[in-house]
Order: C-alpha cells, then sequence, then structure tokens
C-alpha cells in the first residue's frame, strides 16, 4: 500500500472535516517519516505514549517538521501539559508561518481565544486534501443536508420564485448547486480550494467558478469576475471558518441586488458573540447575527435552529437563516 494511502487509512478513524494530521505530509527524513507513521498508528489506538515517544524521536531526526509539533501538542494538550502544547505548537507555526496545518487555532482554543478566522492556507489544504472523498463522507458518514435545508428554507420565504443570479459562496464539489439549479438561471461558485474547484466544475452547473478568499473576492468583485447585483447568495456551512462576519456579510450585502436574498447556515452555541469550539470551528450567537443583520440593513426573513451535519453520531447545533437586502 501505498504510503499516503496507509497514513489516510490510519487517520480515518477521524471522522470529523478537521483530521488533525495532514495525509501526505513528509519531513523528506525516511526514519522520521517511519516514526510519524507509527505514532499516527498508536494514537489511533489510543497508545499516546508510545505515540509521543515516537515523535519526539521524530522531531530529534528533523527538529523544524510542523507536522510532527502538531501531532505532538495534541498529546501534550490531551494530558493537560498546556504549556507545553502550546510550545510545540509555537513551533510548528515557526516552521510553517502560513499555518497550513491549523496550528495557530489549536493554539487559540488552547489559550481560550477567538480568531477573527481560520488561515485561509489551513482550510485549502484541509479541503485540497478531502476533494476526492469530501461527499461520501459530508453526506453518509456525517449526514449533512446543508443545502437542502437552504432549498427548504428559501421556498418557504419566497415559494416558487426563480433566481436570474446565484452566488454560492464556498461552493466545494457542487453540492449547493445541484440543490438549487432548477431554481437559478445562472450560478456563479467560489472556494479557497483548487481540488473542490475541479469537481464543482465537472459537475457542469456553474456559469463560472473562483479560486480565493470570499471576503477578498467580495470586497473586490472587479478583480475577480463577479457579476454585479445577485438576486441569491447562500453559505451552506461556511461561516464555521470566520470569526468575525460583518466584513464578509457587508460585502455581501453590496453585492446583492435590491431585494436580493442571502441564506446561510452557521454553527450555534446558547452565548453571545463569537467563539471557536474544539472542532476548530466557530459558533455564532443568535443574539450576533440578529445585531448584525439589523446592524447592515438586512431583513430577516427567517432564523431557526438547524442540525446541517453531525459530528461522530452527534448533531451539531446550528442556525438557518434567510435575510433579504431591504
Amino acid at each position: 500500500m501505498a504510503r499516503g494511502a496507509w497514513r489516510r487509512r490510519l487517520i480515518g478513524y477521524k471522522t470529523t472535516m478537521n483530521p488533525v494530521y495532514p495525509p501526505n505530509s513528509s519531513s523528506g527524513n525516511l526514519l522520521a517519516d517511519r516514526r510519524y507513521d507509527y505514532a499516527l498508528a498508536l494514537m489511533a489506538r489510543g497508545d499516546d505514549q508510545g505515540a509521543g515517544d515516537l515523535l519526539h524521536q521524530a522531531l530529534d531526526l528533523v527538529p523544524g517538521w510542523a507536522a510532527a509539533h502538531v501531532a505532538l501538542g495534541e498529546i501534550l494538550a490531551k494530558r493537560g501539559d498546556i504549556e507545553q502544547a502550546c510550545a510545540a505548537l509555537r513551533a510548528a507555526l515557526v516552521s510553517d508561518p502560513v499555518d497550513h496545518l491549523g496550528a495557530g487555532a489549536r493554539l487559540a482554543v488552547l489559550r481560550g481565544e477567538t480568531p477573527d478566522h481560520l488561515p485561509p492556507a489551513h482550510v485549502q489544504a484541509l479541503f485540497d486534501g478531502y476533494a476526492a472523498r469530501f461527499e461520501d463522507s459530508l453526506v453518509g458518514a456525517l449526514n449533512y443536508r446543508a443545502p437542502s435545508l437552504l432549498v427548504e428554507a428559501v421556498e418557504a420565504v419566497l415559494p416558487g420564485h426563480h433566481f436570474a443570479a446565484m452566488l454560492d459562496l464556498g461552493c466545494g464539489t457542487g453540492l449547493g448547486a445541484r440543490a438549487f439549479a432548477d431554481r437559478a438561471a445562472a450560478i456563479d461558485g467560489i472556494d479557497l480550494s483548487p481540488g473542490m474547484l475541479r469537481r464543482a466544475r465537472d459537475s457542469g452547473l456553474y456559469r463560472q467558478l473562483i479560486a480565493g478568499d470570499l471576503t477578498a473576492l467580495l470586497q473586490t468583485p472587479a478583480a475577480s469576475s463577479l457579476q454585479p447585483g445577485y438576486d441569491l447568495v447562500i453559505a451552506a456551512d461556511v461561516f464555521v471558518y470566520l470569526g468575525e462576519l460583518y466584513p464578509t456579510l457587508q460585502a455581501i450585502f453590496d453585492r446583492l441586488a435590491a431585494g436580493g436574498v442571502l441564506a446561510f447556515t452557521v454553527q450555534s452555541h446558547a452565548g453571545d458573540g463569537v467563539v471557536l469550539g474544539a472542532d476548530y470551528r466557530f459558533a455564532h450567537a443568535s443574539t450576533y447575527l440578529a445585531q448584525l443583520a439589523h446592524h447592515l440593513g438586512f431583513t430577516v426573513r427567517a432564523a431557526s435552529p438547524a442540525v446541517t451535519r453531525q459530528d461522530r453520531g452527534i448533531d451539531v447545533p446550528g442556525e438557518l437563516c434567510v435575510w433579504a437586502k431591504s
């Protein structure tokens, strides 16, 4: 079995969309790579002590290997050694400053902090690595149904309405376009992951597909070839990767036609504001969303609790919103 395929099998017990360890990481040192692989196997079996010993050995061989530092940080955090776990994650960031592995988010959780967003390089790497099995894992293992819930919510607000132009934010492989295909004449999509966009392109449902950070693209539409005046924008479980939503929602408001609709889902929590959870996803309070809608000038047409997916068989609490541009 090829090395990358074997490692993917080792981490397959992780059912969330946020694997801790990159599936094809290599230090460039065969002995270090073998120790890392064995460490992941031991972690999968619950032997964190043995895994930690092997990771220390790997780092003795390749001190600047970010993936090994992240894995070691995970083990140290589980042991309750927060100071050393933070040190391991800081070392990963030194080696990988753009943060493909999401070490910064893990560090923020340990410190009880909430960053504005997850690193774009991490989100791109995560979904590029996940593109080939995305739909089987998301729809099958996680019971994902955000697109179908958005269709139902939009239909309840605007029954039978047909949209001239729709923008699918974080379009992934095209599940949103499939859900709305008979309700929109033209659909554009944005996603960070080229791997996801290749699969979306194969669907044949999009007028155009644009690679990049959605907030930056929305704020500079001329540079991204975005069309003006969308009458529907959807974001299915996309805002879980963004903490502070004001800049993105302001940019969406500006791109909507008069009377246009924004339909989106978030993970939710019962407190106030925004929190970064232990699953390294942002959760947004209902009160926070309502305040943003009012401040930006949206009319809230629908806002209700919704479960868009499961994590290890447990429903993840969320909220489904349909807002209109007044």
